[in-house]
């Protein structure tokens, strides 16, 4: 199963430069005011319009603050960790480990696109463990 997400956009040859040169994503359908974006086989959708504000832009978790809105992609560790050092150049937010020797045990890095999104990517130590409670 795929994701597909549409969101708005400030300037489309931004961000279509940044997901696929910077991501290496493929670019999808597109017009004059809006594009889609092959994302790890989910799609991304980007619509020409203003600048955006939400209203609670973080939260904390295990004393880590994290962007509230963002969205991302879960890889395996290999890819995660090709990904992570291709953009280790770039604009990476940050890079942590969370629930470290619990049920869920994940790493994340963050990176933020053209229009000031936030794109997390996650690999699980274990990757039965993305939905379990236990």
């Amino acid at each position: 199963m795929n994701f597909h997400i549409s969101l708005p956009c400030t300037n489309l040859e931004e961000t279509k430069k940044f997901y696929t040169q910077t991501l290496g994503a493929a670019l999808g359908r597109s017009a004059s005011n809006w594009l889609d974006i092959n994302l790890y086989g989910n799609q991304l959708t980007f619509n020409k319009s203003g600048k955006f504000n939400f209203e609670y832009p973080s939260y904390t978790f295990e004393k880590e603050v994290l962007p509230s809105f963002h969205f991302g992609v879960i890889l395996e560790n290999n890819l995660w960790s090709d990904l992570y050092e291709k953009l280790q150049s770039s604009n990476i937010i940050s890079k942590t480990d969370f629930l470290k020797n619990k049920t869920g045990a994940h790493s994340s890095f963050f990176i933020k696109d053209p229009n000031g999104y936030i794109i997390e990517f996650k690999t699980f130590t274990t990757q039965n463990t993305i939905f379990s409670n236990t």
